[in-house]
């Protein structure tokens, strides 16, 4: 298959995995600790990275790297989005969590004008601000359906607009098995270190599903939970690779748009799994989320054209 059609594909089944990985981890969040599941998250995509990808792809040497720093800093981005994405899906409903987290695109908009001197015209700054007020209209500020674990997305889709920034500095020169493999082993390395402080559950005295998630005890995994423990660890470190496959592969404006697929699909899955529905103002936000976040991406490319 041509480079054109295999980056929309890689990037459908990454979105595809990563839902699921929501799903499971959401199920999960009732009875173990995130940085427990993280950790054996992790460790199961370092053993899929290292026995499976490298070989495959040509071999270990593309575990070696001399820009280690951009890579801890990127990984840094990847788990602040994780975690606190993942927080935040404890309390949330499921398509909720997934829309705020969608402010990412613009936040990468804002952030490459930031830090990348990109420009941005007067109808993607609309598309944005149309975006940022779907975003409120989800978390509805000021009303008592508000609830503080809504930010917690906010705050996972700026790490991951990091992420973004710091993949365009990477992508010349670094490949899809070192950027997955470095991500790994940061978050192995931080998830052990909050094991040994406070894996043993002293700290967790708060009656909120988000806190209690981060501070629970760590429990054995038992019965159906072993395998989908071991699922996300697999969803996660492919899709990791896929998407970022599909980035190096074919025009970033080719493919965010696949990533949209997250919205609906967090919309069937909450519906199907966990008997969630969004509410009538929810539905609207997502809405305005949705087509601003579609049309920004399609006036970029439309720029990008006219430029070429």
């Amino acid at each position: 298959m041509s480079r054109p059609t295999l980056a929309p594909l890689f990037a459908l089944i990454a979105v595809t995995l990563f839902s699921m990985n929501d799903v499971m981890m959401k199920f999960l969040s009732g009875g173990y600790a995130l940085h427990q599941l993280v950790l054996l998250r992790s460790c199961v995509g370092l053993v899929i990275v290292v026995g499976l990808m490298a070989p495959l792809s040509g071999g270990w040497h593309l575990l070696r790297t001399r820009r280690l720093g951009l890579h801890i800093l990127r990984a840094i981005c990847v788990i602040v989005a994780n975690m606190a994405f993942f927080l935040g899906l404890a309390a949330l409903p499921l398509a909720d969590a997934v829309a705020i987290f969608f402010v990412s695109p613009f936040l990468i908009s804002i952030f490459s004008v930031i830090f990348l001197g990109e420009t941005v015209g007067p109808r993607r700054w609309m598309a944005i601000a149309i975006g940022m007020i779907g975003v409120l209209i989800v978390l509805q500020p000021g009303t008592s359906s508000f609830q503080l674990a809504s930010l917690l997305p906010l705050i996972g889709a700026t790490g991951y607009a990091g992420l973004h920034i710091f993949t365009r500095h990477l992508r010349d020169t670094e490949n899809a098995v070192n950027m997955t493999f470095y991500i790994q082993v940061t978050f192995i390395c931080l998830t052990v270190l909050l094991g040994v402080t406070i894996g043993d559950g002293k700290f967790d005295v708060f009656d909120q599903a988000s806190m209690s998630f981060l501070l629970r005890a760590w429990e054995w995994p038992v019965g159906i939970d072993v395998p989908i423990i071991a699922m996300l660890g697999v969803f996660a470190s492919v899709g990791g690779y896929f998407i970022s496959q599909a980035y190096r592969l074919g025009e970033a404006a080719l493919i965010a748009p696949f990533e949209y697929l997250a919205l609906p699909l967090s919309i069937l899955w909450g519906f199907l799994i966990f008997e969630q529905w969004p509410t009538g103002p929810a539905l609207t936000g997502i809405g305005l989320i949705l087509g601003s976040g579609l049309y920004t991406i399609w006036r970029e490319r439309q720029i990008a054209k006219a430029t070429s």
